[in-house]
């Protein structure tokens, strides 16, 4: 056994063979510390690779780009439904056999509670004979409590087990041979090759590795959950998301019972894909209407509201926007958003006193989005105009009255994408009227059924939102 010692940078997972006071690759200062790397022969993802196969041997099968003989070898590679429809969206159509997912999120969110139902959704609803669930963070009691509580049903193909040491995992994964491996979470996780703490950089990078060898070799499919930092983002090194094929965002706030299921990354299906959770007693519920939940509490021709029909992936969503205009008692008025880029909230009120001929020099501007939502995409900057100008010239817009569009730094209104899935869905819940770029009233039109009202300048808002008031 050799011992080879090595200097990594908990920052970014930068390692050299001397100490540095600073990284040369992420500019982190004293963030390196002393690992040392044990170089044992390590057969533990052979050994499970080997167990799962109907014929071993060390030639490395090769086929053409055409030939489909893989999939017909193994009809599991199919997708499989997890038993929610919103989590089989998100993930492009359900779970893949050797997919390797990651998910993130704030502690308390419910990402032990999904994976569970998960568990079941599986065992239920599709071909799927084990699924190993192994946590790092509570015991074999807390688990089974909360199953109680949430009434899964294991069919007896649910396995627990409590452990840290990802070898002593391999082990069980070739001993029960699972179709799903549940991993909770990876920063508790450590390997014997790495003499460093669990949590670090190295250990992380290395853990992450070795499941995602033990996925595309013996054809399990292992989910991950993540911690996440102080900025949101997956703690540890970045070259965890590079190895994962999904990664998703599990996002709520501790205040509302609503949980935000997003794709940042995802090898089987669209990016940005969005699923719409209700946390309830009884555990996760599916959202089947999001839009008519966003929209569940809005007054009638309330001032300084306005509804957009924004797009997540492939979904559309309708989604009510509030502004709120009050005199500042401060020499430099404060301009704050919930839910909205405040870089874009500034651009936006400057397009509106430039062009729209409103003042707001001397007034505090707070800027919500209802629901929980955040908003990036340009489609929303009529409706957050809307909102502001409604606001500050307290003139109320009909709630049945939706805005599209892109406003230029110029004041224009510009096109948006897929404007007729949008249309669509207002059409659905009932909206009687949609604001949409002029330039795009020849696509729009071919929704019926619905009022559309092309707008060509920021400039014509204040007599389009006085005659939406009447």
């Amino acid at each position: 056994m050799k011992i080879k010692t090595q200097y990594t940078c908990q920052s970014c997972g930068h390692h050299t063979t001397k100490w540095l006071g600073r990284c040369p690759e992420c500019g982190a200062w004293n963030s390196f510390v002393e690992e040392k790397l044990t170089q044992t022969k390590d057969n533990s993802i052979a050994a499970v690779r080997e167990s799962f196969q109907t014929d071993s041997g060390t030639h490395v099968p090769y086929v053409l780009l055409s030939d489909d003989s893989i999939s017909r070898k193994n009809p599991k590679n199919s997708r499989n439904s997890t038993g929610s429809p919103e989590l089989d969206r998100v993930l492009g159509g359900g779970m893949v056999r050797d997919g390797f997912v990651l998910i993130g999120g704030d502690p308390g969110i419910g990402k032990s509670t999904l994976l569970l139902q998960v568990a079941q959704g599986l065992v239920l609803n599709s071909p799927v004979d084990k699924v190993l669930y192994v946590s790092g963070e509570e015991s074999l009691e807390q688990i089974q409590s909360r199953a109680k509580r949430l009434k899964i049903q294991d069919q007896g193909k649910i396995y627990l087990a409590a452990e840290t040491h990802l070898e002593k995992v391999l082990n069980l994964v070739k001993e029960l041979k699972p179709d799903l491996l549940i991993m909770d979470s990876l920063q508790t996780f450590s390997t014997g090759f790495i003499e460093s703490a669990p949590g670090t950089v190295s250990q992380v990078r290395e853990v992450a590795s070795r499941l995602m060898t033990l996925a595309k070799t013996a054809g399990v499919a292992v989910w991950l959950v993540g911690h996440v930092t102080k900025d949101g983002s997956i703690a540890g090194p970045k070259i965890v998301e590079h190895l994962v094929d999904t990664v998703l965002y599990f996002e709520g706030d501790s205040g509302q019972t609503i949980r935000l299921l997003r794709t940042v990354k995802n090898r089987f299906g669209n990016t940005n894909e969005l699923g719409v959770f209700e946390m309830t007693s009884d555990g996760l519920v599916d959202v089947a209407n999001p839009s008519a939940l966003f929209l569940s509490e809005r007054t009638e021709q309330a001032v300084g509201t306005a509804i957009v029909a924004t797009l997540e992936g492939s979904r559309p969503l309708l989604v009510e926007l509030q502004a709120l205009c009050v005199a500042s008692p401060y020499s430099t008025p404060r301009r704050t958003a919930v839910g909205l880029d405040g870089q874009k909230l500034a651009i936006l009120t400057a397009v509106l006193e430039k062009h729209g001929g409103s003042a707001l020099q001397n007034q505090d501007l707070f800027f919500n989005v209802a629901g929980g939502l955040r908003l990036n995409e340009p489609a929303c900057d009529l409706a957050s105009i809307a909102a502001i100008y409604s606001a500050i010239w307290e003139k109320p817009i009909s709630s049945s009255v939706a805005f599209l569009g892109e406003i230029g730094l110029t004041g224009e209104v510009r096109k948006v994408s897929q404007i007729e899935l949008r249309i669509e869905e207002a059409k659905k819940l009932g909206f009687k009227q949609v604001i949409v770029p002029h330039s795009q009233m020849d696509r729009a039109q071919k929704t019926k059924g619905i009022t559309l009202t092309p707008i060509y300048h920021v400039g014509e808002l204040k007599k389009l939102i006085e005659n939406l008031g009447n």
